[in-house]
């Protein structure tokens, strides 16, 4: 076996040698001693990814190895590797195999193969998730460094979750699906699963970028502001939250959500019914109709060469109407526009990445409502065109993994993978069925595209809940912290104002001062001036200093205005003040 590098030969022979010793059925093709070469350029050198061992999902092309999207009769030669396999090949990386399936990406359980079923890295009575159940697998045993896999319901967070590593689901549009058999092409994204937050993240940089050849890729702005010092984490209120039974799953998730508090945040139970509406639409919808569409020529020609399982749910597509893939369009905007306004007072939604985990046995029972359960918090992602991580947390009371996905809106990948990392690094688990324990990163581990933004210290009625917050939702502005000033500060009520409002002023000389509670907000710089222009006399904007000696812009009034104004400093600041006086009346 040859190779540019020793280390990397020397790589390369020990994954022959492991991937022949593991007899599930992870690969669908791979690097045998009869075929020495992975997939690789000869060209690169000192790439980002040089030395990389990469698992490819078989619905995704790479030049050398067939793509049979595990259907023996499907299968053909492709000529050019994905789009998305090139920029990885680019970078140096090597692709040593074509990681075994759900049939045509449809399941999430790793069982609906005529390859043989995927089974669990750690437990193999139990399923590995799917659809892309080869590709997870191969990343928690060890034997690649990082796999792609393509997500449409969930299959790239089940698989991840189920296996104890990291699966990332980016944006739609974010990866290439040039080179991919599609199952709902309009929905579908490539996933990216690997040990650990940082390497996964670094992946997806080399991997984005948009697509002209791809006629659903866009350019997805990556939101570069970091979360806020104690961040906002919605969590499914107990009427949405769902086990199925499954009583491990339901510890397993109090525990998690005692990792995550741990972690300074605030956890926010909030109304997820518009998207678990959303979810269920995906297979009970007219958009199943895609997944006919996507193979609708092989499919009329080679019924009895699909398994029943995928050709039951593939088939059912043929059933709806033009018109009534119109009325689920309309529907799912309902759902889009219920869930706008969700994200305006949290910065993600945590779930359980699973609710239940089935043997390997039950599936075979019960194949559809297996399966079902398991896209409970995971259908909805990309239908409502957003980004996603899943991560480890913790360990069932039976050993068995159990993980939570981080969700938010498109183009959160930077600040999802903040708080996932955090996560990671607390949870003490060992990398997947490894017994590595996850390595410490210092720094920042995320590169971030610079964006101006401008930080504001607000004071009264632009609050989060009062009245002219909207001034700041309205201009993409982010709540950072709350804060207390130094204690160098006056709060007053400004007579005759409405809505009602204080004004904040600066004492001098030997005048008695108080801290007062204000609230920090981020704003993009090019919004700037027209939220200071909408500011009314007697306020202006001026420099705050806060308690820890930091000098922000914020909200100061002018002296002159304040002869009649009623001095409510000692309440601490406006909302306190508000609810003292809601009490008294």
């Amino acid at each position: 076996m040859t190779s540019r590098l020793p280390q990397q030969a020397t790589r390369l022979a020990r994954f022959v040698q492991d991937a022949a010793s593991h007899s599930g059925a992870i690969w669908i093709s791979r690097v045998t001693e009869a075929q020495e070469e992975p997939a690789r350029r000869a060209d690169v050198e000192n790439g980002e990814l040089e030395g990389l061992l990469v698992a490819v999902k078989d619905n995704i092309d790479v030049a050398g190895f067939p793509t049979t999207a595990a259907c023996p009769a499907f299968s053909y030669q492709p000529q050019l590797s994905a789009a998305v396999v090139t920029r990885l090949l680019d970078q140096g990386a090597s692709v040593v195999g074509k990681t075994n399936m759900d049939q045509f990406a449809c399941g999430l359980v790793g069982t609906r193969s005529p390859y043989g079923e995927v089974p669990n890295a750690i437990n193999p009575d139990y399923v590995s998730g799917g659809s892309s159940s080869g590709s997870a697998v191969a990343v928690s045993l060890g034997l690649v460094d990082v796999a792609l896999g393509t997500d449409t319901a969930g299959s790239g967070r089940i698989p991840a979750a189920l296996n104890n590593i990291v699966g990332i689901k980016p944006s739609r549009g974010l990866l290439s699906l040039r080179g991919t058999v599609s199952a709902c092409r309009h929905l579908d994204c490539i996933s990216i699963f690997a040990r650990t937050v940082p390497l996964a993240m670094q992946v997806l940089a080399l991997a984005a970028g948009h697509d002209a050849l791809d006629v659903y890729s866009r350019k997805v702005e990556l939101d570069p502001r970091y979360l806020p010092e104690r961040p906002r984490i919605a969590i499914a209120d107990a009427r949405h939250l769902e086990f199925f039974g499954d009583t491990h799953s339901r510890r397993a998730f109090d525990s998690a959500l005692e990792l995550v508090r741990s972690l300074d945040c605030t956890l926010v139970p909030m109304d997820i019914e518009a998207f678990v509406r959303a979810g269920a639409a995906l297979y009970e919808d007219a958009w199943v109709a895609e997944r006919y569409t996507a193979i609708a020529k092989f499919f009329d020609g080679h019924e009895k060469d699909i398994d029943p399982v995928v050709r039951t749910i593939i088939e059912s597509g043929k059933r709806f109407s033009a018109s009534d893939v119109f009325l689920a369009m309309e529907r799912l905007a309902s759902y889009r526009q219920a869930t706008q306004s969700f994200w305006r007072d949290v910065d993600f939604l945590l779930v359980p990445s699973a609710p239940t985990f089935p043997t390997r046995a039950a599936v075979r029972e019960e194949p559809l409502l297996r399966n079902h359960e398991l896209g409970y918090y995971t259908n909805f992602v990309n239908l409502l065109d957003l980004a996603a991580i899943a991560v480890p947390a913790t360990l069932r009371d039976d050993g068995l993994p159990f993980g939570i996905t981080l969700i938010g809106p498109a183009g959160s990948e930077l600040r999802l993978a903040d708080f996932a990392n955090r996560v990671q690094q607390a949870n003490g688990l060992a990398l997947g069925a490894l017994s590595e324990a996850c390595p410490r990163t210092t720094g920042e581990p995320f590169v971030r595209a610079k964006k101006s933004t401008v930080r504001v210290v607000v004071v009264g009625a632009h609050l989060s809940g009062f009245p002219l917050n909207v001034q700041l939702l309205e201009r993409g502005a982010r709540l950072i912290a709350t804060r207390r000033t130094a204690a160098r500060y006056r709060l007053l009520r400004l007579p005759q104002a409405e809505p009602a409002k204080p004004g904040l002023v600066r004492v001098s000389g030997n005048q008695p001062g108080r801290a007062i509670e204000v609230e920090v907000w981020e704003l993009p710089a090019s919004s700037y001036g027209s939220f200071v222009a909408a500011i009314e006399r007697p306020l202006g904007i001026a420099p705050i200093e806060l308690d820890d000696g930091q000098w922000l812009q914020g909200f100061l009034c002018d002296g002159d205005a304040l002869t009649s104004a009623e001095d409510i400093s000692q309440f601490g600041g406006w909302r306190a003040y508000q609810q003292a006086t809601a009490r008294q009346s």
